[in-house]
Order: C-alpha cells, then sequence, then structure tokens
C-alpha cells in the first residue's frame, strides 16, 4: 500500500512564498487523496487481473495514470522545495549550474525560460526541468494535469512545479505568474544537483 510522505518541514517552513493553509491543504487533502484512490484503484486493478476481466483492467489505466502521477509528482516536488533557511533558493557552483549555463547561456536566462512555460500552461498541470538520456542533456517540458514526466515524456524528473490552481489560489488568485516568480526564493537545488548527478551516472 502508498503511503504520504511526511514533508521535510514544517507547513509554515515556506512561508511568505507559499503559505501554511496551501500546504496543509495540498499535502494533507490533495497529496492523500492521490495516494488514497492510487491504492484503490490498484487493488481493483488486482481484482480484475485475477478474474481475467480485461475490459475492466483497461477501464483502471485513467485511474492509476492521474493517481499515480499525482503521488510521484508530489513526492518530487515537496523535496525540490526548501525554506531559505536551509538553502532554499541558492543554486551552488557545480555540474548543475555549469550544465544549466552551457544550454540557457545564463542561470537567469533559464529561469526566464522555465517560468514562461509554467505559466503558459492551459488549464492544470506541471513544468519540468528533466534530463535526458538519450543526448545527456537537461531538457524542459510540460505535463497536462497529473501525468507524470518520466513515464509519458522519458525525461528523468529533476524539478517540478505544480501549476495547478490548488498550489496556489488561496494566496495569489489568479495570478500565476507572481506564483511561479515568488518559487523561484525556495527552490532546493541541492536536491536538485543530487537528482542531476544520479541522472547523469545513470545514463554513463
Amino acid at each position: 500500500m502508498h503511503t504520504l510522505p511526511d514533508l521535510p518541514y514544517d507547513y509554515d517552513a515556506l512561508e511568505p512564498v507559499i503559505s501554511s493553509e496551501i500546504m496543509k491543504i495540498h499535502h494533507a487533502k490533495h497529496h492523500k487523496a492521490y495516494v488514497d484512490n492510487l491504492n484503490k484503484a490498484e487493488e481493483g486493478l488486482q481484482k480484475a487481473l485475477s478474474e481475467k476481466d480485461v475490459s475492466s483492467q483497461i477501464a483502471f489505466h485513467n485511474a492509476l495514470k492521474f493517481n499515480g502521477g499525482g503521488h510521484l509528482n508530489h513526492s518530487i516536488f515537496w523535496n525540490n522545495l526548501a525554506p531559505k533557511s536551509r538553502g532554499g533558493g541558492y543554486l551552488n557552483n557545480g555540474q548543475l549550474k555549469t550544465q544549466i549555463e552551457k544550454q540557457f547561456s545564463s542561470f537567469a536566462k533559464f529561469k526566464e525560460v522555465f517560468s514562461s512555460q509554467a505559466v503558459a500552461i492551459k488549464g492544470s498541470g506541471w513544468a519540468w526541468l528533466g534530463y535526458d538520456t538519450r543526448t545527456k542533456n537537461l531538457a524542459l517540458a510540460t505535463c497536462q494535469n497529473q501525468d507524470p514526466l518520466l513515464a509519458t515524456v522519458g525525461l528523468i524528473p529533476l524539478l517540478g512545479v505544480d501549476v495547478w490552481e490548488h498550489a496556489y489560489y488561496l494566496q495569489y488568485k489568479n495570478e500565476r505568474p507572481k506564483y511561479v516568480d515568488a518559487i523561484w526564493e525556495i527552490v532546493n537545488w541541492k536536491n536538485v544537483e543530487e537528482s542531476y548527478q544520479k541522472a547523469v551516472e545513470f545514463s554513463n
């Protein structure tokens, strides 16, 4: 059975960028719902498999993709964030920064391009920085709803930004650009760097 992961910080730790109220609802309500519904879908699928009910097996596909993706995406997202007091928002010199500057000309340009893609998502979805094991380069991508990056696009996820309205609306209302701009202040670049190094090692 899948379980709701604990946050690596308190609900109010990301204020003022993300309010305690949003974090409580986002983690304890939304993420928990994805976990609970994923478990139910997997139980239903196992029953359908045991009964060799192909039609029912197919019917569970969307529930598994949506709730499984929601669980995967949020599990990454929580660790992609950190309070400023624990290094949030600061990217140290290293392999990741060097690669970002090589591909995007500057860290500032990277954030500009990433932010533009995040803001431009129609409806609900995620903006991602991923690693392409084929080209051995960083790549930007967007996914609709809760589609998981690796399973649907083929990129190893490094940094994801949730642009569903439940991630920001109570605080930023309809001003998604302000939310996306503010979230750079709490990106846990240490975590992103670690994921990048693992992805590079995996592809070698």
